[in-house]
């Protein structure tokens, strides 16, 4: 077998470990989030081109875009890689540039949820929402 198989095999094995663990927590772990917010999610490993998290947790930074009740939310995700073009803002974070992945919203449990990183000021946050817009 390929190593990049094996690799890739262990990581969807660790993953599915851990998504079992988050669903399992559903009436644990409950997070009061908000609409701006930037939290430390975990995305998981996906297919193709979809952004994955890293690390143990398989993690990564979202804004929630939309909160359709304390359950369920729209998200975006974000990372430190420099990107541009319309599927794409960028935004700054104690002096480092990030971009906001806006190609990649999608529909999460709020049990993803890690840990609260800060809120968005709201004029950014409404051109977010305007250029989701844009291309919806």
């Amino acid at each position: 077998m390929d190593e990049d198989v094996k690799w890739l095999l262990q990581k969807l094995v660790t993953w599915t470990k851990l998504k079992l663990k988050i669903h399992i927590l559903q009436d644990t772990h409950l997070v009061y989030f908000h609409e701006r917010e930037i939290w430390w999610c975990s995305l998981g490993i996906n297919i193709g081109y979809e952004q994955n998290g890293k690390n143990q947790y398989f993690e990564r930074p979202v804004l929630v875009v939309k909160k359709f009740n304390r359950y369920l939310l729209w998200a975006v995700p974000l990372t430190s890689k420099q990107k541009s073009g319309k599927f794409y803002y960028e935004t700054w974070y104690e002096g480092k540039k990030y971009s906001i992945i806006l190609s990649q919203m999608r529909a999460i449990s709020s049990k993803r949820l890690l840990r609260k990183i800060r809120t968005v000021p709201q004029s950014e946050f409404t051109e977010v929402k305007k250029q989701i817009k844009l291309f919806l």
